[in-house]
């Protein structure tokens, strides 16, 4: 066994913190008004930083191969939440999805645990039946059941945005294990189909892509949350603003430190601060691909490579959204949107690709 990587722990602990810095000036006006505290939100960041980075250490200690043994068990577990949070009375509904469990003032998101979960089960899948990948009955087939078993749970919520991010992972692993590739022409029509369906079945996602279309169609509904997040970027120049002093976070833009944090930046910190937080995630993900690659086995590289590929996708997904790209899908951008279960269970994430590093092949 080696060191871990140090670059990627250094990054890490560099990108927390920025995102506690930037928490405390997207949520201070709201906190205040809510809390008559401006320091709540980055007071709660703060303890779920400490508990995350506790729980990396840890994570980062136990061998990756435990998981590879664990893995049916795990997923059982995550079904099991799944199901629970669903359950009027044991799980809670926020911002009209029943995706929460709430203890005292803190909220714990079931589909986070899944998204982890998945992976290790998908990753262990595959190291066991490597020749059996190529054939799509055989191989392929049994993982999307249990894929799409997962995300009809998550829509129950409902989250489609968790679920989209679940199921593209889950894709894009199988796509690297060697499926064939007529398999991912045949799910992605299928996929067009199901969103059409869903899209249909729940009028407020028509909705969503309407205002997406032109926001401006209606400013005080649907559009006000893409409209409000141009209105930040578009001011922020090379410098922006200069820290703490956003417009938009003076109720403008709705509970700014969550999913549209990234608008606060570019509104304060202006072009430098979105090439500096491009860095970071850029410095994550290239480490994270290096030691996918130098992986000792073929678990530990789709591991590794699953939980980036789904960082990576819902890092872009929340930026598409948040600059108008694409409709809004209620997805947090890693390791700066408030939110503890997100928060931990990234860093959790975290801790098993340095645990992998310390294996790696020269």
């Amino acid at each position: 066994m080696k060191k871990k990587d140090i670059p990627l722990i250094i990054t890490i602990f560099i990108i927390c913190i920025y995102g506690i810095i930037m928490i405390y000036s997207a949520s201070n006006i709201w906190a205040e008004y809510k809390f008559n505290d401006k320091f709540h939100y980055v007071l709660m960041q703060s303890i779920f930083f400490i508990i995350g980075i506790i729980l990396m250490i840890m994570v980062s200690k136990i061998p990756y191969t435990y998981y590879l043994k664990k893995a049916n068990v795990i997923l059982l577990i995550c079904f099991i939440l799944l199901i629970l949070v669903l359950i009027p009375g044991i799980g809670s509904i926020r911002n009209g999805s029943r995706s929460w469990f709430g203890i005292g003032g803190l909220g714990i998101q079931p589909s986070e645990f899944m998204k982890l979960g998945l992976i290790i089960f998908t990753s262990k899948y595959i190291y066991n039946n490597p020749k059996q990948m190529r054939s799509v009955t055989k191989g392929a087939f049994p993982i999307l059941l249990i894929t799409m078993l997962a995300f009809f749970l998550i829509m129950l919520q409902p989250d489609f945005g968790t679920g989209t991010i679940l199921v593209m992972t889950i894709i894009a692993m199988l796509f690297i294990s060697g499926v064939d590739f007529s398999f991912f022409v045949k799910i992605g029509m299928a996929g067009m189909v199901l969103v059409c369906l869903l899209i249909v079945a729940a009028p407020y996602r028509m909705e969503r892509i309407i205002s997406f279309l032109n926001p401006w169609s209606d400013p005080l509904g649907t559009g006000f949350q893409a409209i409000q997040s141009l209105y930040a970027i578009g001011p922020g120049g090379l410098f922006g603003m200069g820290f703490g002093n956003s417009i938009q976070k003076h109720f403008y833009l709705p509970e700014p430190q969550t999913d549209f944090i990234f608008s606060i930046i570019s509104e304060e910190l202006g072009i430098l601060g979105i090439i500096s937080v491009s860095i970071l995630f850029l410095i994550i993900i290239l480490r994270s691909i290096k030691i996918s690659i130098k992986a000792p086995d073929s678990f530990a590289k789709f591991l590794t490579f699953g939980i980036i590929f789904q960082l990576s996708f819902q890092t872009l997904l929340n930026l598409a959204v948040v600059v108008g790209l694409i409709p809004v899908t209620g997805v947090t951008l890693p390791f700066f949107s408030y939110g503890g279960s997100s928060l931990i269970i990234t860093l959790v994430s975290m801790g098993i690709i340095l645990n992998i590093s310390s294996y790696k092949n020269n």
